[in-house]
Order: structure tokens, then sequence, then C-alpha cells
């Protein structure tokens, strides 16, 4: 029996492993990029609350290039949420003074 043969119905090779043809998949090669804290938590949600998903990317090489969009959008919004935020402490520091400035020269004088 040959050690290989390959199937033209569906594209596949088959190695053969005592007496059975098992085929040959491999998982593709994926650019492996730096994971920060954003990347890590969304993994760990995927592991625990979504494995079919997570097994999918996996299995189909695209979880990095996932985690990497995910860790963008998040820095992006955090990024967009830090500047709402900081605008919106600098309106009520203005409008507080506003109404210190009305207490003591209209009010209280």
């Amino acid at each position: 029996m040959e050690k290989y043969i390959y199937d033209n119905s569906n594209g596949l090779w088959y190695e053969l492993y005592g007496d059975y043809y098992l085929p040959c998949l491999v998982i593709p090669e994926e650019e492996v990029h730096p994971i920060g804290i954003w990347d890590r938590k969304h993994q760990q949600y995927l592991r625990e609350y979504r494995p079919m998903l997570y097994n999918d990317l996996v299995l189909s090489g695209m979880l990095y290039s996932y985690l990497t969009d995910i860790d963008t959008q998040a820095r992006n919004k955090l990024d967009l949420l830090v500047t709402q935020l900081a605008w919106g402490k600098a309106m009520n520091n203005i409008r507080n003074r506003a109404e210190e400035i009305i207490n003591a020269e209209l009010i209280f004088a």
C-alpha cells in the first residue's frame, strides 16, 4: 500500500497509519502579534463563553488577526471615552466655578 494518496474529489492528501488512511491536515501558519490586555481578556472570554467561535478562529488561522482587530477597536474606544470624560469634567468645573462667582458677587453680596 502506498504511504500517501491524493483524493481528487476533495483535494486532500491522505497518509497511511496502520490500516487506515487519515487526512493530512495542517493548521495554516498565522502571523503572531504581541498580545495586549484587551486581546487577552477577549481571548479568555472566547475560551470560556464562545468555545466554538474560539476553535473556529484557531483552526482557520485567524485568531491573532481577529484579536489584533479587537485590540485596535478597544484602544480607539478607550481614547475616545477618556477624551469625552475629560471634556465633561472640564465643563463641570467651569459650571461650578461660574456658580461660585454668581453666589459670591450677586446672591451673597
